[in-house]
């Protein structure tokens, strides 16, 4: 009898093992470093919403020298934070990146001038220098100039490109007529350098209808043709989007929790979670078609890609959540 019991309680100790090794393992790769841009993601492995859902999400920080897209054609990733434009053309390049959630429905990329410079309105552009990021951040910005009818080659009847360092130093020591920054990081950066709202021009992308879509999620087109990976990806959008539900409500949680995974500067993540939110509206993760081809067309009409992509986002991810 002891010997049978023994052996049951074995057995199920077993079982038990094997259930808390049956997670699915999940690699996300971010765009840029840990703030609280990506804080959805850091909370629902913190609050323990992807435990839930059965994954195992390893979530890598990005950094200037790391190209999501590149990370994740070598294998290094199952899903990445990207924008539209680096995958699209990432896409062209015969990477099969797909679209499968669009947690940001707004893009937060503005461009700054000083208030007393020589730049009041988008006429003022030619001649003078203008400062964007580049590894796939310059998109936005080469679509932008080329609907406003300005080469980048610089030149009177132009614009001089400058590759802008990743803060706002080109502003403040006058290397650019004007910068880019996002509403929720560099613009804020600018404040704490002690620029006031009145001191600048601000030209955002939104507001003038020429915004691009950033920070959405994507997968590897093989790998969704395999149905289970394709239901890990639907566990792990919808957990994801629990976290950011969490995160939007928790703002200054969520910023905490940031902290503890690399963030720096607890009150700027607080003030940086605040703007995201703006950005997401409702987490429902769908890409809104309109805004897909509005992308699309710009990448086209500036040649960045050149010819209509196919297959470059599904709804069967958000669709199934």
């Amino acid at each position: 009898m002891k010997t049978k019991i023994g052996l049951t309680l074995a057995f199920a100790m077993t079982l038990m093992a094997g259930a808390a090794h049956a997670a699915d393992k999940v690699t996300l790769q971010l765009k840029w470093v840990a703030q609280s841009q990506f804080a959805g993601y850091f909370v629902a492995k913190d609050k323990g919403f992807y435990e839930e859902a059965g994954l195992d999400v390893e979530i890598k920080p990005g950094g200037p020298d790391i190209a999501p897209e590149q990370v994740i054609a070598g294998g290094g990733a199952d899903v990445i934070v990207d924008w539209m434009g680096g995958a699209l053309a990432a896409r062209e390049k015969g990477v099969g990146l797909v679209n499968i959630a669009q947690p940001y429905k707004k893009a937060g990329m503005e461009m700054v001038c000083p208030a007393d410079g020589p730049i009041k309105t988008t006429d003022d552009f030619k001649g003078h220098t203008l400062g964007v990021w580049f590894y796939g951040n310059e998109y936005p910005f080469f679509a932008w100039m080329n609907k406003l009818g300005l080469s980048t080659e610089g030149g009177p009847d132009g614009v001089t490109v400058l590759k802008q360092s990743f803060d706002v130093q080109p502003l403040i020591q006058k290397q650019a007529d004007c910068i880019s920054v996002m509403t929720y990081n560099e613009y804020w950066q600018l404040m704490d350098a002690g620029y006031k709202p009145e001191d600048l021009i601000v030209f955002n992308y939104s507001e003038m209808g020429n915004d691009l879509l950033e920070d959405g999620l994507y997968a590897m087109e093989d790998d969704l043709k395999d149905p289970a990976f394709k239901e890990k990806m639907v566990k792990f959008v919808k957990a994801s989007m629990k976290g950011w539900e969490y995160a939007i409500a928790n703002p200054d949680e969520a910023a905490e929790i940031v902290m503890d995974n690399g963030g720096q500067d607890e009150n700027h993540q607080k003030r940086m979670m605040g703007e995201v939110a703006k950005l997401i509206g409702e987490p429902d993760a769908k890409l809104i078609p309109e805004a897909y081809e509005r992308t699309a067309k710009a990448l086209l009409d500036q040649k960045i890609i050149t010819k209509e992509p196919e297959g470059a986002w599904t709804s069967e991810i958000t669709d199934a959540m």
